[in-house]
């Protein structure tokens, strides 16, 4: 028999890595091709028999990696489940990872009823938690995507979940008894699912699975551990339909004891605060939490500030980036100025200080959030309330400063750097959907000038395009006011928005772009 799969290695190895080598998508034929020239026993022959042959392995694991992704690999899959099984225990972690990628193979692209026969039959799930836990990186990711194609199958959901708890395979058993890699990956894992479709995250939040990140945060001495957690609670926040499950979890509260914790490492804090940013930024945050959950973190959130004027550069503009995504959503920017006093005064405070870049940058852009630059046109607006705290805290800003205005801030903001005044465009393109705000601009002709110059930006998506957002909203803000509209003395600056909206955001560049000239040569 051995004679019968004996292939010279050198021949296979240079052919396999011609072939796991080749440009685009591998068709059915090209893999047909191959292992008609090399059948697939011959290629396990050699990777169990030649496995200190120089580069053979790696050369035998891409190769088949590539036949079993196409329709005609993915059909052998089934006759060579004996392989794969070894494949999912074995000391090489090539080997280990092809194994899973075949599983991965074998439940996206076979017959759904075969597929998951020849899962469950072989015990196939346990192998992959074990890969998950013992395996280096790739085998571990190869693994996680592998079980994530289980879960799609209702009877993979009922092993993936089960409903005793003591199961060895169960999620929270085996996270008991990992080590805190182990841990981490299970978490990870657990993530992943989550994110799948909201049918699996609620068997995730059903088997308290989420509370196991709480818990692992909670419970950590490791600085190190806590940030990968802090990270996977991030990509949780992230998924569409995260908040309505996360609010039956305490993570809110983790996060507003993470912030408070004067003692805990600011990359800790700064992340709490993104990751509280992020999952208020949406919408439905707040039908699902309730206000004194999010009163108690922005409340955490404000009085970090008192610590953070004069120190910890980063953390300061990480606060000031979540104060932005929460004010992203109208009710979030509702909330962050309908406080006492408004939390936003940070915001508008550091829009306005020239004394540290990057913090005056970050709050511009959360400043543009809050006014509704990316909310829809009819959200942009907040309550009578929230609407007189942002225009007293601008205008009370503007009297502490020698510009006195608001104009007079914005015209500077527009005459300092390009991020800075990018950010500015942003910032004016949000705020002059305000009475107050329009009546600042239009008559300011040095704003229109700066942002009617179709030459002053560089940079394309950044700068040209945000200039000429900012255009369209100043002149729509115009037009809609009757006021202004009727005003002899600025009509000529509304022609002057009117006809730099017309060229568009790049229409002078090319113009301005340099010509080739031909020259007649001289003749003798």
């Amino acid at each position: 028999m051995e004679e019968e799969f004996s292939v010279d290695p050198s021949q296979l190895l240079e052919a396999a890595s011609d072939f796991a080598h080749q440009l685009g998508a591998l068709s059915d034929a090209s893999a047909q091709e191959f292992l008609n020239r090399f059948p697939l026993p011959a290629i396990i022959s050699a990777l169990q028999t030649n496995v200190d042959f120089p580069g053979l392995e790696s050369a035998l694991v891409d190769c088949l990696e590539r036949i079993f992704r196409t329709k005609y690999g993915t059909s052998l899959i089934p006759h060579y489940m004996p392989f794969v099984l070894v494949g999912l225990g074995a000391d090489s972690q090539k080997v280990r990872q092809l194994a899973c990628i075949s599983i991965s193979c074998l439940l996206e692209n076979t017959d759904r009823r075969i597929a998951v026969q020849l899962v469950l039959q072989h015990g196939v799930y346990p192998l992959l938690l074990g890969c998950l836990i013992d395996g280096d990186e790739q085998v571990a990711s190869a693994s996680t995507d592998a079980i994530k194609a289980f879960a799609s199958y209702p009877e993979g959901m009922e092993i993936i979940f089960p409903a005793n708890t003591n199961e060895e395979t169960h999620l929270e058993s085996l996270a008991a008894k990992s080590s805190s890699l182990g841990r981490v990956r299970v978490l990870a894992l657990i993530v992943k699912l989550f994110s799948t479709s909201s049918s699996v995250a609620s068997e995730v939040s059903k088997s308290n699975l989420l509370n196991l990140l709480e818990a692992e945060v909670s419970n950590s001495n490791d600085t190190l551990v806590t940030l990968s957690v802090l990270e996977l609670i991030y990509e949780l926040v992230e998924v569409q339909h995260s908040a309505e499950f996360l609010s039956k979890t305490s993570i809110l509260q983790l996060l507003s004891s993470i912030i408070s914790n004067g003692a805990a490492e600011s990359i800790l804090r700064s992340r709490a605060m993104m990751i509280t940013g992020r999952l208020l930024s949406k919408e439905n945050a707040f039908a699902f939490n309730d206000e004194s959950s999010l009163r108690d973190v922005l409340s955490a959130i404000d009085k970090r500030f008192d610590f953070l004027e004069s120190r910890e550069a980063d953390e300061c503009e990480c606060a000031l980036e979540a104060l932005g995504q929460i004010g992203s959503s109208f009710q979030g920017a509702t909330m962050i100025l309908s406080t006492t006093p408004p939390i936003a005064r940070h915001v508008v405070d550091a829009a306005f200080d020239r004394q540290q870049h990057g913090k005056q940058l970050a709050a511009l852009h959360s400043l543009g959030n809050i006014a509704g630059e990316t909310r829809t046109e009819n959200t942009v607006l907040l309550t009578s309330a929230a609407e007189e705290n942002l225009r007293s805290l601008i205008y009370d800003k503007a009297s502490k400063t020698s510009k006195l205005t608001p104009s007079g801030l914005l015209l500077s903001v527009l005459q300092q750097d390009s991020e800075i005044r990018i950010a500015g465009y942003r910032l004016i393109s949000g705020l002059v959907a305000r009475a107050w705000c329009v009546m600042e601009i239009i008559p300011r002709a040095e704003i229109i000038d700066i942002v009617t110059n179709t030459l002053t930006e560089t940079t394309k998506m950044a700068g040209m395009e945000a200039r000429h957002r900012c255009c369209e909203a100043i002149y729509r803000a115009f037009t809609s006011s009757s006021k202004l509209a009727s005003d002899p003395v600025v009509s000529c600056l509304a022609s002057k928005l009117q006809e730099a909206i017309r060229r568009g955001p790049y229409g002078a560049r090319k113009q301005s772009e340099a010509q080739p000239m031909v020259v007649t040569a001289d003749r003798f």
